[in-house]
């Protein structure tokens, strides 16, 4: 694999982290760049800030090597041939992303351009960013003939990210020139030549020598595109199948089996069809909210995208509701929770649902016991322990005298629990399952009150539907 490409990744969070990785992973040369000295620190030292699976191996095999972590962003660009920005756009107060930061990145890169340099979007941004770039870097007195701008979004789940980057369903690189078109393909053709897949010590994952990463070359602002229309369609995938779920409960039909039938149509497919819930983390809310407000702003009316959020609100207060009709009220009950972050996998609080039912809970005086196999430290700073809430170590001291337990998100840890074990652990036999990890019939089987989401709930005291409903 060619080692010909010199790359400066601005900005070590979710995605700029995993990009430093893995672009070392494929051969090249990488220094990310942050301004965070504490966070510089414990990556230099061998630390890694976030949970991802691989990320500790790669960085460990390649810092110090092709890795190296530095705050001087000045150097790293003169140093560099490709110039990925991958800092934060969170969402402003007006729902659209705020590019601040973008801004403040661009207008010091332009000040340390000394000869040819493409600058590549890889943070989540609306359509004609990279105009603004461009201007902010032409006002900065850099000549034309001395950058491109390009985009090359990201596609990548928290908690799979690594393999998602190496093993891809697709690369898109967005060029609006011949010589960015070429230098992103240079950089990303150990994936999509197959060679990286030669490697002894490739991360295993779906795609082969044989059948390596598809690549689409497409225009800046089409690039722009592809990336908020993906994450604002496979959301409404989620809202649809969680309306469809509510359906199923008042039918007293089962969701699984109807996103089986709705799954299995080619122009379909099972993917993010999950009834649960509702989504949450870093991308999916601010996308949502970015790609309308883009529309707006030209004059189209998006209002699809504010059903999907409405939705999706609606979701956590529907789940909310399931628990305390459970409970009948929640003054004082003990509840054990299962899952903070956002999804399992990863350690990301970021708009978890997860945590907006915890403080619901709290708010209705109810005694939690929490825990999440990665998230819990990250939790302790936004909800600290107290008298009505405190974070233990496993499962079942989340569950021990509790009157009920809730399944907050879907580790796989969750789903294999000693359901004898649990059933002697608890107060009283109740499982109130936001991720419809088990069978229903075997946890009546296993004498539990179970009840999920867009399934009959079933109760151990009779073998009945729990709440359903007849037209």
């Amino acid at each position: 694999m060619s080692r010909g490409i010199s790359i400066a990744v601005v900005g070590s969070g979710y995605v700029g982290l995993v990009a430093t990785a893995c672009f070392a992973e494929i051969g090249h040369r990488v220094i990310c760049v942050d301004n965070d000295e504490a966070k510089l620190k414990t990556l230099a030292e061998g630390g890694v800030p976030i949970h991802e699976d691989y990320l500790p191996e790669l960085l460990d095999r390649h810092r110090g090597h092709s890795v190296e972590f530095t705050s001087d962003l000045k150097a790293a660009t003169q140093a560099a041939q490709a110039i990925f920005i991958a800092v934060g756009t969170p969402q402003s107060r007006t729902g659209n992303a705020d590019l601040s930061y973008v801004d403040a990145v661009a207008s010091e890169i332009a000040r340390s351009i000394d000869e040819y340099k493409v600058i590549v979007e890889k943070s989540t941004v609306p359509v004609y960013t990279n105009e603004w770039i461009r201007r902010v870097i032409e006002r900065n007195g850099v000549p034309r003939e001395l950058f491109d701008i390009a985009s090359n979004p990201e596609f990548l789940r928290e908690g799979t990210a690594v393999v998602d980057f190496l093993h891809a369903d697709r690369v898109v690189l967005g060029a609006d020139t011949e010589r960015a078109g070429d230098l992103l393909k240079r950089i990303y053709t150990p994936l999509t030549s197959g060679a990286y897949y030669r490697s002894a010590n490739m991360v295993p994952g779906p795609r082969g020598e044989e059948d390596p990463p598809p690549v689409l070359l497409t225009s800046t602002k089409a690039a722009e595109i592809i990336k908020h229309a993906s994450n604002a369609f496979l959301a409404t995938k989620i809202s649809f199948i969680n309306v469809v779920a509510n359906i199923c409960e008042e039918a007293g039909a089962d969701v699984e089996q109807v996103a089986r039938g709705i799954g299995m149509d080619s122009r379909i497919g099972p993917k993010f069809l999950r009834a649960g819930v509702g989504y949450g983390g870093s991308c999916f809310p601010k996308d949502v909210a970015a790609f309308r407000h883009v529309a707006e702003q030209m004059g189209i009316d998006f209002t699809l995208l504010k059903e999907v959020a409405k939705i999706n609100d609606e979701q956590k207060r529907r789940f909310f509701q399931k628990v305390r009709s459970a409970l009948w009220t929640l003054r004082g009950k003990k509840i054990g929770v299962l899952g903070l972050a956002f999804k399992g996998g990863t350690d990301d609080i970021r708009e978890s649902p997860a945590l907006d039912i915890v403080r619901q809970m709290l708010h209705e005086g109810s005694i939690v016991s929490a825990y999440d196999p990665a998230a819990t430290e990250r939790a302790r700073e936004v909800i600290p322990s107290g008298p009505q809430l405190r974070y233990v170590d496993d499962p079942y001291a989340a569950a021990q005298d509790a009157e009920a337990l809730v399944i907050l998100n879907e580790w796989q840890e969750f789903a294999e629990l000693d359901l004898k074990r649990l059933h002697y652990t608890l107060r009283y036999p109740i499982i109130i399952d936001g991720r419809n990890l088990y069978d229903p019939a075997v946890m009546l089987e296993h004498g539990f009150t179970y009840l999920s989401v867009g399934r009959p709930g079933l109760s151990h005291t009779r073998d009945a539907a729990v709440g359903q409903r007849l037209p």
